[in-house]
């Protein structure tokens, strides 16, 4: 893989992401229980918070550092997770969603000046961005396409 492969990976698991909500109206995005008690919109601060991670990351792991362990700074993921959508949470939709492609557009720029070499093999820093981006993408993508197949009643929680 190099970068061309890598972004168009990217850019499609990012597009199935953004087709996931594309249409509902911003109460719907505003409702709980797609995934536990997250929104739609906790759902977008959630994957923009982990684009911010790897924007913070790559160059620290291109220098040959390393992150911090979530499990040792944070307690894990999931308490990273809560903290991270706890800070969110008194942002607007509109600020969410501005955020998100702001965010997303400043990862794909960066992207495209990251070294070649670190794209032709796995490395840890495309490691890093697999787990940040194009692979976590589509764990979000398939759960709000389940919530919005779901029944009316259903999604009452």
């Amino acid at each position: 893989m190099d970068r061309d492969q890598l972004l168009k990976r990217l850019n499609k698991a990012w597009a199935a992401f953004k087709e996931s909500y594309a249409g509902l109206p911003d109460s719907r995005l505003m409702e709980p229980g797609v995934t536990g008690a997250w929104s739609v919109r906790d759902i977008l601060a959630h994957v923009s918070t982990w684009e911010e991670e790897a924007l913070k990351h790559l160059p620290l792991i291109l220098t040959g550092g390393k992150p911090p362990q979530y499990s040792v700074t944070y307690g894990g993921i999931d308490a990273f997770n809560a903290r991270m959508t706890e800070q969110k949470e008194s942002l607007s939709l509109s600020e969410v969603l501005k955020q998100l492609d702001e965010t997303h557009g400043r990862l794909v720029s960066y992207i495209e000046s990251a070294p070649q070499d670190q794209f032709i093999r796995e490395t840890r820093f495309r490691h890093r961005l697999r787990l940040d981006t194009y692979s976590h993408y589509p764990k979000h993508t398939e759960a709000i396409r389940k919530w919005r197949m779901q029944p009316p009643a259903a999604k009452e929680e």
